[in-house]
């Protein structure tokens, strides 16, 4: 079968359906999608709240206290603590219904997700950890987010195994650091990206075992080094003495300086892809044939339009996926095998359109079962008649699609439309991925989600905090601080916050001014040093031996040596962006 061109329904851009998209949809027997990647994948990230926490009242029987809920108090949805539901105090199949043929399917299970309870938060084996999402077996955390086996961290996403750390992005096996992105192995690493096995440093970009370092980037094994230039002990001691004034206003005058004259001056290469073959995306370890994949932490293999994912083959289109065979459109899948668009799946094999479902098969359009199979919508039945009505039931869809207020059509094969989200498409990672303002939100035909009481009697505003942690009193733990943003921005702002007395005592420990920022939009400040989830053909920037700018002179003689280097690649630095990007040979050649 040949490549084709399609016209995506929802952003009416080009798109590729190449063969070997359409032999893995036919393996799994669902039609071409009509969306194209980045628009499935927004879709997809409409149905994950990771960072927007509520207090509401659980609807368990006898339990009307209120309760930590990812789930805002206006969401027309059933919630019940997490000890309740996991419990068999309540039955999922007493709210099964009959499947109507006269109405969509999607019409049909957006009634029951307002009837089955859900899960009030993601939060497995916390230990003091009330304030957590979508994440298991931290200690003593607080607001951390799609996070694992952490300790005594705070104000994080994507941290696991971390230890007395804080505002982190994608770090891991770290102790002691302080506003890291895409960080591992490290200890007292601050204000830092792309880097491993870093210590008592601040401000490097893409070093591997580097310590005691100040502002460099693509340093390896090095010490004592400002600003990528070599320094002795005692004259690093000096000037670092000299410049970290542990002041907020030098910190930003700092960090410009770092990024002006040592992050747009560096090289930077096309993708982080680490022993793996036949790959494209970012951040892709030991993987073999995947494609415009991000975040892969190890094995996958033969898997495309994945993000945040590890261990699994012949799966397209996740979020999260974790050693899944034979899967498609799905978000927080794990073990799972031969499913389709589901939410929230554990260890489940033949499970199409279901929601919180855990040890099943065959189940379709379900949601909040457990040790389940043959059940639709809820309702038990035998093998053959399910057998017999989900054959039926696919044909329906494919009949009779359902048509949203965009007059977008959602037929057999597609993950569920976004207007029956539960959520506003500003409290999911859609909004951080895919950034919209309000306008845009409800011109797309999605849902903003606008809090109540959002307004807070401000005690002190950013701007009047001290410059130094020495000059912070512990009073500053009954204010309220006023977010610099004050809720102009499209980033989740809070608008204010607290600062608490773990976080406090961390800041003065590692000799830290204040944020002036609240979490959320502190958040929103380290994604803009991630790389988006898309891809871009480009050539190496490598002209000899220099840059195409002339700004970056290589130390070492290159394979093209005095032509411009002929490689081209996959990238997801946009052809506009200031950044000098080499390919994979160019770089090591300058780096290793």
């Amino acid at each position: 079968m040949n490549a084709e061109t399609r016209i995506c329904q929802n952003c009416q851009q080009k798109f590729v359906i190449e063969p070997e998209d359409f032999g893995f949809y036919e393996k799994i027997k669902v039609p071409a999608p009509t969306f194209c990647p980045m628009c499935r994948s927004q879709r997809r990230m409409i149905w994950r709240n990771e960072r927007s926490l509520y207090k509401r009242k659980c609807s368990a029987p006898g339990h009307e206290e209120e309760v930590v809920s990812l789930y805002a108090p206006e969401s027309p949805v059933v919630t019940y603590d997490v000890k309740y539901w996991w419990s068999d105090s309540w039955d999922p199949l007493q709210y099964g219904m009959d499947y109507d043929f006269q109405k969509p399917f999607f019409e049909q299970f957006g009634s029951l997700l307002k009837k089955v309870p859900l899960l009030a938060l993601v939060n497995i084996n916390p230990v003091n950890s009330e304030y957590v999402n979508w994440s298991d077996g931290n200690k003593d955390c607080y607001l951390i987010f799609a996070s694992g086996w952490n300790e005594n961290v705070r104000y994080s996403a994507k941290a696991m195994e971390s230890k007395d750390s804080q505002d982190l992005l994608v770090v891991g096996k770290s102790e002691l650091c302080y506003e890291c992105v895409n960080c591992i192995e490290s200890y007292k690493l601050r204000y830092s990206t792309n880097c491993k096995s870093c210590t008592d440093s601040y401000f490097l970009y893409g070093c591997r075992n580097c310590n005691n370092c100040f502002g460099c980037s693509n340093l390896v094994s090095k010490s004592y080094c400002i600003f990528n230039k070599q320094y002795s002990k005692e004259e690093y001691e000096k000037k670092i003495s000299e410049m970290l004034t542990h002041s907020y206003v030098n910190l930003l005058r700092l960090k410009e300086k770092v990024y002006n004259e040592i992050y747009l001056k560096s090289i930077h290469k096309y993708a982080n892809i680490v022993a793996s073959v036949a790959c494209t995306g970012d951040n892709i370890n030991n993987s073999k044939n995947c494609k415009e994949c991000f975040d892969v932490s190890r094995d996958a293999e033969d898997c495309k339009f994945l993000y945040s994912t590890l261990e699994l083959k012949d799966t397209y289109d996740g979020i999260g996926p974790y050693k899944t065979t034979l899967c498609y459109e799905t978000v927080d899948n794990n073990r799972d095998s031969n499913n389709l668009s589901t939410i929230t799946v554990y260890d489940s094999h033949d499970v199409r359109y279901s929601m919180n479902c855990q040890n099943c098969s065959n189940v379709f359009g379900s949601i909040g079962l457990r040790g389940k199979q043959y059940c639709i919508l809820n309702k038990q039945y035998s093998k053959e008649n399910y057998e017999f009505l989900l054959e039926k039931i696919i044909q329906h869809m494919k009949n009779q699609s359902y048509v949203d207020s965009k007059s977008r059509q959602h037929t057999y094969g597609d993950f569920f439309p976004m207007e029956i989200s539960p959520f506003g498409y500003n409290e999911t990672i859609a909004q951080e991925e895919f950034p919209l303002t309000r306008e845009e939100v409800n011109s797309s035909g999605y849902k903003w989600y606008e809090p109540s009481g959002k307004s807070h009697d401000i005690s002190i505003a950013s701007k009047n905090l001290s410059d130094t942690i020495q000059d912070v009193q512990e009073s500053i733990l009954e204010s309220v601080v006023g977010c610099e943003h004050e809720w102009r921005c499209s980033e989740q702002c809070s608008t204010a916050f607290r600062i608490i007395s773990q976080e406090l005592e961390f800041y003065r420990k590692m000799n830290l001014p204040l944020p002036r920022l609240c979490p959320n939009c502190r958040h929103y400040q380290r994604l803009k040093q991630r790389n988006p989830l898309k891809l871009w053909h480009r050539k190496c920037q490598c002209a000899s031996v220099a840059s195409e700018n002339q700004i970056y002179k290589n130390t070492a003689e290159h394979a093209h040596k005095a032509a411009h280097c002929p490689n081209e690649f996959e990238t997801s630095y946009a052809p506009e962006r200031p950044e000098i990007v080499y390919c994979e040979q160019c770089y090591q050649a300058e780096v290793a």
